[in-house]
């Protein structure tokens, strides 16, 4: 076990830019063209796209650093238990892609030691790119991204995924926020982890979520400023679970953690994700 870097190099930071680079390309070349679906086992759509770009971006860390692991949405993990781990997800918010949407993107973390030290948040379509790195600043398309300050719950706007997925015994405490807050959109997609750290939006809450959709946000949202977490308080990890809450003022982080403790049951249907 390696020690945890204090601050990330940036040759780590360049080559995710690279790797960014490489799946936009290939994303933008396969935007609205058509595409066959197939369904996984889980009920979500993947499409060829999907596939190509991970094993794109698998064959690039491969070559770069073949002792990295890699987790990714598509394809079964390897070296998963490596000092250093690389968490991507093609394409996340396929269904978006397929549609035609360009609110989807290109989600791709390293870990060190579990814990997430480097994250871009690239949305292909719309040139937009978040990159956060640990002892960096967050920079949006290479400026500083910064949050918000929000006095209180009732003045923040809340960016949530979509309500099926925010089902079952997630549903009541993810309402009390939602009561609370000054409006709320669903269906957020991949730019909402930008908008918090650009300091557009204030919230985001998620359920059914795995690894691959949120750690490369945490060191974009931290960088710039804000804090995200489990529904518990606890960090981000590999091993985390599939909730999270992300907030752009660290002031608002106790009363989520608080609302989001509760644990009433709502009436929203529990649902898989893509």
């Amino acid at each position: 076990m390696t020690a945890s870097l204090k601050t990330t190099p940036e040759e780590y930071i360049r080559f995710a830019e690279e790797l960014a680079d490489a799946s936009r390309a290939l994303i933008r070349a396969r935007f609205r063209q058509k595409t066959e679906v197939d369904m996984k086992a889980d009920d979500t759509p993947v499409t060829r796209t999907d596939l190509e770009v991970e094993t794109l971006i698998r064959e690039m860390i491969a070559d770069r650093y073949p002792t990295h692991g890699v987790i990714g949405e598509e394809h079964p993990a390897s070296a998963a238990d490596a000092d250093h781990v690389w968490v991507i997800d093609p394409i996340d918010g396929t269904r978006s892609f397929i549609a035609g949407r360009p609110v989807f993107g290109t989600l791709i973390a390293l870990t060190v030691d579990t814990v997430p030290m480097l994250g871009v948040v690239d949305v292909p379509i719309m040139g937009e790119r978040w990159v956060g790195a640990t002892g960096h600043e967050t920079l949006l398309n290479g400026q500083a991204a910064t949050t918000r300050k929000c006095p209180s719950t009732a003045h923040a706007i809340l960016l949530a995924t979509s309500p099926e997925y925010l089902g079952g015994d997630a549903a009541g405490p993810f309402s009390h926020v939602a009561d609370m807050a000054k409006f709320t959109i669903y269906d957020a997609g991949t730019q909402a982890y930008g908008l918090v750290a650009s300091g557009h939006a204030d919230i985001m809450i998620a359920a059914t979520y795995g690894i691959v959709d949120y750690l490369a946000a945490v060191p974009v949202i931290e960088g710039a400023g804000g804090a995200i977490r489990d529904w518990s308080g606890g960090p981000l990890t590999l091993h985390s679970g599939d909730r999270f809450v992300a907030v752009g003022d660290t002031g608002l982080l106790p009363e989520m953690l608080t609302l989001l403790g509760r644990s009433e049951t709502g009436g929203l249907a529990h649902a898989k994700r893509a």
